[in-house]
């Protein structure tokens, strides 16, 4: 079972951001996603149900700093990307 992965304007400006700050993250970043289209559900990726103002997204571990949250459709098989950044940034 395959997901797709959905990309927002936002997400595209931040992850352009994100990478040009942070290039040593490029290729983890890159294995993020294709381990996330395959199983989002993979213990690696750490996916956790966010609570408060962000019921209802999901978060997923880039490094221990790093975090990206999503959008899950699994009726769709839908990955929507919304934000990346560092844990602060992200869930506020």
């Amino acid at each position: 079972m395959r997901y797709t992965l959905v990309v927002t304007a936002s997400f595209e400006r931040r992850l352009t951001r994100f990478r040009r700050l942070h290039p040593e993250l490029r290729a983890r970043l890159a294995r993020l996603f294709v381990n996330l289209e395959a199983d989002p559900f993979a213990p690696q990726l750490r996916l956790h149900a966010l609570q408060g103002d962000l019921a209802g997204l999901h978060a997923v571990w880039l490094t221990q700093s790093y975090r990206v949250t999503l959008t899950l459709r699994l009726t769709e098989q839908e990955i929507v990307l919304l934000d990346i950044g560092t844990h602060d940034e992200v869930y506020r």
